[in-house]
């Protein structure tokens, strides 16, 4: 990690040259590697519920921003999915060297599965938080890329966005219309083309998510050892219920079947 890195209880923090790419990333604990990969216009922050337990449960956990997110500057050229998935590839590579486990929340999730269709050897297990991974699975409806455009959201976006980008806060319309240009037309994967990743893969979704139920069971059935939990909330599953999500991550990853003491979670 370079110079500008700095460790606080026991987190490291820093930029990584990968690939030529300057990535901030943040790494916790020891154990088994577990890569978390957060959504759209978010960065590390938004698992700030999750870190913590899946250190607790014996992960080293990674947690990479994306180009234009957080505190990883913007690459010129348009952003895509597939191009942030090479991203995450040189990063696994470099940092991790083997399998992981990665947890992709949102867009992350499609990182994920574009990772693990190329690279099935950086993939241990997958978990598949609240996406679509093609336009039949959006909600009637919804409209979350409208959503992302309205002045009140942009307000909301740039609160996170301001005072850590390394471009500055000027830089963030550019941001925005590049993020704004992939959602309107990704992601577009076929679902036939999920069979290829082997790894067991856990599909998480909120009742009330930016996914309907029956894509996520397609998503299901095209794997080739998926399973699907579904819990009240939205797409902010992991900020709303985290001692739920938090409970099924630790024991999926840890392959403990369906022994989880829900009692102890309910509160």
């Amino acid at each position: 990690m370079q110079p500008s890195s700095t460790k606080q209880t026991g987190t490291q923090r820093g930029y990584l040259d990968v690939a030529g790419l300057r990535i901030w990333h943040e790494v916790t604990g020891a154990g088994e590697p577990v890569v978390l990969l957060h959504g759209g216009f978010a960065g590390a922050a938004s698992f700030v519920a999750q870190t913590p337990a899946l250190v607790e449960a014996g992960f080293r956990v990674h947690v990479p921003e994306r180009r234009g997110h957080g505190h990883t500057p913007d690459v010129a050229g348009p952003l895509s999915y597939q191009v942030m998935a090479e991203d995450m590839i040189d990063y696994l590579d470099q940092q991790v060297g083997g399998p992981a486990h990665l947890v992709g929340w949102s867009d992350g999730a499609v990182v994920a599965v574009l990772v693990a269709r190329r690279r099935p050897d950086l993939v241990a297990r997958l978990v598949l938080i609240g996406q679509y991974l093609n336009s039949s699975g959006k909600p009637p409806g919804g409209d979350l890329v409208a959503s992302l455009d309205s002045a009140e959201v942009i307000a909301f976006l740039r609160r996170g966005y301001d005072p850590v980008s390394p471009d500055g806060a000027d830089h963030f319309p550019v941001v925005h219309a590049k993020m704004m240009q992939m959602l309107r037309t990704e992601p577009e994967l076929e679902l036939d083309s999920l069979g290829e990743i082997t790894a067991p893969t856990l599909v998480l979704q909120g009742d009330r998510d930016e996914v309907t139920v029956e894509h996520s069971l397609a998503i299901v059935a095209a794997l080739a050892d998926a399973r699907l939990a579904v819990l009240p909330g939205t797409h902010l599953l992991p900020v709303e219920r985290p001692h739920l999500v938090n409970a099924l991550l630790v024991s999926f990853l840890h392959d403990t079947g369906t022994g989880v003491d829900w009692s102890a979670h309910m509160g």
